[in-house]
């Protein structure tokens, strides 16, 4: 039986004790995130037998916060009841640009003043941007909310990863990788050992590294064996607001326009440029449900001059108007 080693000071620095991780609840919250990031720590316990971790759910207000699934998590408390925390993690979701921060935005900055760590998982790295906890700290967040994101957030360094560590400051895409994040966080304060027993725990293998990409390349996502459309699927991945015209990729790839319209034809069974519109067409959807960037701004960032031919794609696409896809989204 392997043996697990621990320092032999366990006491957090703002006193003796466990280390107190409190969990806000926002609206909308990935109740699978939430849970990869809560767990690890009562395993984390179980497994050296002895509490080295204690942790709080809390909402703004203390009232039931409905999650991503439709059921409602009732907190312990609201968020006025603790007034100091080791870490803090702000739970998102797909409301977090939306997110009222009369008190939760002044409760953030008064524990990172007390000198708790503060992050986020999945989109509440929203919440953070908006309380001005960011700064030129690098950050992440859910790969649907990426693109929006760097257009409301231009000055923020934020990065397409997993989860991102940087000072007092961590940011997590969401999902499974918010296990990895907190597995890393435990590893950090108490020692590998336990973090990868308790990773084995949840039959979760190695703990994935902070810099892996949140989604496979675009050739493993379409598993193609053709090295120049995979190249053309980059451009066009690359060019969303300013797209470029099928004669400019294929002069960028070295091919005619129309090698590229017979290799969009045998893999795709559309027109390269049918693929083009509907790959901005789908960019525009996570901006709409994930930005509060405007209907206009959105068609303009994802191509589309004319805002009548946006309206006229999308609602073709997806059988509603951008306007009434963002208000069905608030």
């Amino acid at each position: 039986m392997n043996t697990i080693r621990l320092p032999e000071s366990h006491a957090p620095a703002g006193g003796p004790g466990p280390r107190l991780v409190c969990f806000l609840l926002v609206p909308e919250f990935s109740m699978l995130s939430f849970s990869a990031a809560l767990e690890p720590l009562r395993v984390a316990n179980t497994i050296a037998k002895r509490r080295l971790f204690d942790w709080r759910v809390v909402s703004a207000d203390g009232r039931g916060v409905a999650c991503s699934n439709g059921l409602t998590i009732d907190p312990e408390a609201a968020i006025d009841a603790v007034p100091r925390a080791w870490a803090v993690v702000v739970c998102g979701g797909g409301g977090s640009h939306l997110v009222d921060l009369k008190r939760s935005g002044a409760w953030l900055r008064r524990l990172d003043r007390a000198g708790a760590r503060v992050g986020a998982i999945s989109d509440g790295t929203y919440v953070l941007a908006r309380a001005g906890l960011l700064g030129r700290r690098r950050s992440t967040i859910h790969w649907k909310c990426l693109p929006g994101f760097r257009e409301t957030y231009p000055e923020l360094a934020v990065e397409d990863a997993m989860y991102v560590i940087d000072g007092n400051r961590f940011t997590c895409s969401g999902g499974t990788a918010s296990m990895d994040l907190m597995l890393r966080l435990i590893e950090d304060e108490v020692g590998r050992d336990l973090a990868m027993a308790v990773a084995e725990n949840f039959m979760h293998g190695d703990i994935r590294g902070a810099g892996m990409r949140q989604r496979k390349s675009v050739i493993e996502r379409h598993e193609l064996g053709n090295a120049t459309l995979a190249k053309a699927l980059a451009l066009m991945e690359r060019h969303i607001e300013e797209p470029l015209t099928i004669a400019e990729i294929g002069a960028r790839l070295g091919v005619s326009p129309r090698q590229v319209e017979r290799l969009f034809a045998a893999y795709f069974q559309v027109t390269p440029r049918q693929f083009y519109r509907e790959l901005r067409l789908q960019g525009a959807h996570h901006l709409l449900k994930h930005s509060s960037l405007s209907v206009t701004e959105i068609g303009i960032a994802t191509g589309f001059v004319s805002m009548s031919h946006f309206a006229k794609c999308y609602r073709a696409y997806f059988g509603v108007s951008p306007r009434s896809e963002r208000r069905r989204a608030a």
